[in-house]
């Protein structure tokens, strides 16, 4: 199984830590790609219009200029620099050493700066916008393209389950295709980004905590213990099946035993 995340807007700088080192993430086929958006976006965050450039609101100037220092910045894991709704409620921190194991081997976070990064993968903080066009990069998301089909269409086996978490930009960097895409399912969730990024995150920790599922049907089988679940087949071969997901309500505990006494009378 394969578990695409999106990154989080919302990032923890490293207070200390060796800096980044290109050579050690995984997928070192975009290596070369990510040394020229790199130079590219620590040139750019040094002007004086740099948040307009890279797609920033201007009151985050601080941390775009954080972008300078790319290279020399203390890193951590990507896990621990992702801090946004999603990875919060994901609580890799809290998980157990199994479950751990799982999501550091099942989960790609797809990056406009990355590309492609494992949980356990060494980066800093970084600011800028997925669909800024960079002056000695151009368009992050569409640039990232080709790469990323080179890359992930090798790290998916033909009809492996892919759940694809990511926001809509973000699923456009990389599709599954031909036999890859027969598993593809992507995860929909109603409601605001807020809750929507909440709920993502609780079905990755939901599936990183036992062994995976194989097919779109025992994923949504599998997560219809925990939430409220409405598989789609996909209209068409080459498209992903759309699975819908909302957190269940909790009861209160005066329904809890309002329930109890209707069955004890």
């Amino acid at each position: 199984m394969l578990i695409l995340l999106p990154p989080s807007e919302g990032k923890t700088p490293a207070r200390r830590g060796r800096p980044l080192d290109l050579s050690s993430l995984s997928f070192p086929s975009l290596t070369a790609r990510r040394e020229s958006i790199i130079a590219a976006i620590e040139k750019v965050s040094g002007q004086p219009d740099a948040p307009a450039l890279l797609g920033v609101s201007p009151t985050l100037v601080d941390q775009v200029r954080r972008n300078i220092d790319l290279r020399t910045a203390p890193t951590a894991a990507a896990v621990q620099v992702y801090s946004g709704v999603l990875y919060q409620a994901l609580n890799h921190a809290s998980l157990d050493s199994a479950a751990k194991r799982r999501a550091n081997r099942s989960v790609v976070v797809i990056s406009a700066v990355f590309g492609a990064l494992r949980l356990t993968d060494r980066v800093p903080a970084y600011r800028v916008n997925v669909c800024a066009s960079v002056p000695g990069a151009g368009a992050l998301d569409r640039g990232w393209r080709g790469a990323l089909s080179g890359a992930l269409d090798a790290a998916v086996k033909p009809r492996e389950l892919v759940v694809d978490c990511r926001s809509t930009t973000y699923a456009a960097m990389w599709r599954p295709t031909g036999q890859r895409a027969d598993a593809w399912v992507q995860v929909a969730v109603p409601g605001a980004s807020h809750n929507a990024k909440h709920t993502r995150g609780l079905v990755t920790r939901e599936l990183v905590q036992a062994e995976a599922p194989r097919s779109p049907r025992a994923l949504a089988e599998r997560l219809s213990e925990r939430f409220d679940v409405e598989l789609t087949a996909p209209p068409r071969p080459g498209r992903p099946w759309t699975l819908a997901v909302q957190e269940q309500p909790r009861r209160s505990p005066v329904d809890v035993r309002d329930e109890a006494s209707t069955v004890a009378r």
